[in-house]
C-alpha cells in the first residue's frame, strides 16, 4: 500500500505578485513507469497505484506552481542543458506501442523566462549551462504530468541530465536551483527507483526490495548531509549495479535531493511486484 500522504508543504517565501505569502514548493523524484502506459489499457491495473499517487500531488502541493522544471531520466546531453521553447513539441522516445500512443498530446507551454533563470543559475555557479530551443518533451515529462495537471495548464522547462552521469554532479545542480522554489517553481525528478529491464519478472524481486529499503533508509532516516553522501557513493548500496545496470533513472532523484536541502523526504509511492516485478517507490522532500 502506499504510504500516508499528507496535504502539508513546509516553509514560506517571498510575497508573490497578489500579495499572498509565496509558498516554498516541495521537491519530487517520481518513478514514472512503463512507456506511454496512460494509453495503452492492458498496462493500466499494473499502473493503478502509480496513477493515484501522481493524481494526489496537487492537493499534497497545496497550490498551482509558477511553472514545473522537470528533470527526466530520457535526456542526457554532454553538459546540462534547457528546453527554452514557449512551446515544445512532443518526442515519443519509445517503440512497438500502439499507432496511436505517437500521436499522444501534452500541449503545456513552455516558460522561456524560467529557461533564462535556469540558466542564469547554473553560470554564476561556474557550471556550463546549454540551451535547445527544438527539443520536445519526452515520455519521461509528459506521462507522469498527464496524470498530475491532465489540463496541461502549468507551464513546462526540461533540464537535462549530464552524460558524465556523475551523482556529485546532479546534486550540486539540485542546490543550484534550490532558490527557484521560493518562486513558485516545482522541481520534479522523473526516473525509475529502479530500473533493469532484464530482470523483470520474478528475478527482480530480492534485488529491487533490497535496493529500495536502503534507498527508504537513506532517504528518510538520515540527516541531510549524510543521505546526500550517501547517494554520492550510492554503488555501495546492495543490490544497487542490479536495480541501476546503467543510473541515467536513478540521477533526477539526486537533482530533487540536492533541491531539498535539509527538508525531510517523505514516500508517497509504495509498491511490491509493481509491473508483476519490482518494489518502486517515489518521494517528496518538503
Amino acid at each position: 500500500m502506499n504510504d500516508p500522504q499528507t496535504n502539508a508543504v513546509s516553509g514560506q517565501g517571498p510575497e508573490a505578485a497578489d500579495g499572498h505569502a509565496q509558498v516554498t514548493m516541495p521537491v519530487y523524484f517520481v518513478t514514472h513507469g512503463g512507456g506511454p502506459w496512460p494509453w495503452v489499457p492492458q498496462w493500466l491495473p499494473w499502473h493503478a497505484q502509480l496513477a493515484q499517487s501522481l493524481r494526489a500531488m496537487p492537493a499534497q502541493i497545496g497550490q498551482r506552481p509558477r511553472a514545473v522544471l522537470l528533470i527526466s531520466a530520457h535526456w542526457e546531453e554532454a553538459e546540462f542543458t534547457v528546453q527554452t521553447a514557449a512551446r515544445p513539441a512532443m518526442l515519443y522516445d519509445y517503440s512497438g506501442f500502439p499507432a496511436d500512443t505517437y500521436a499522444v498530446q501534452y500541449p503545456a507551454a513552455g516558460d522561456p523566462e524560467l529557461a533564462s533563470q535556469v540558466t542564469a543559475l547554473l553560470q554564476g555557479a561556474g557550471m556550463v549551462c546549454a540551451q535547445d530551443g527544438q527539443r520536445g518533451f519526452d515520455h519521461g515529462a509528459f506521462v507522469p504530468l498527464h496524470l498530475i495537471y491532465p489540463q496541461a495548464d502549468v507551464p513546462v522547462v526540461q533540464l537535462s541530465l549530464r552524460a558524465s552521469l556523475n551523482a556529485g554532479e546532479h546534486l550540486a545542480l539540485g542546490r543550484i536551483l534550490a532558490p527557484l522554489r521560493k518562486q513558485g517553481v516545482l522541481i520534479l525528478g522523473s526516473g525509475a527507483s529502479y530500473h533493469n529491464m532484464r530482470t523483470f519478472g520474478p528475478a527482480g524481486h530480492a534485488p529491487s526490495k533490497l535496493f529500495d529499503d536502503w534507498l527508504a533508509r537513506t532517504l528518510m532516516e538520515l540527516p541531510a548531509a549524510q543521505r546526500s553522501q550517501q547517494l554520492a557513493e550510492w554503488t555501495r548500496a546492495p543490490a544497487a549495479r542490479i536495480a541501476h545496470p546503467r543510473e541515467e533513472h536513478l540521477l533526477p532523484l539526486m537533482v530533487a535531493v540536492g533541491a531539498a536541502g535539509e527538508d525531510a523526504a517523505q514516500r508517497v509511492f509504495h509498491q511490491h511486484g509493481f509491473m508483476d516485478s519490482a518494489t518502486v517507490s517515489s518521494y517528496r522532500l518538503g
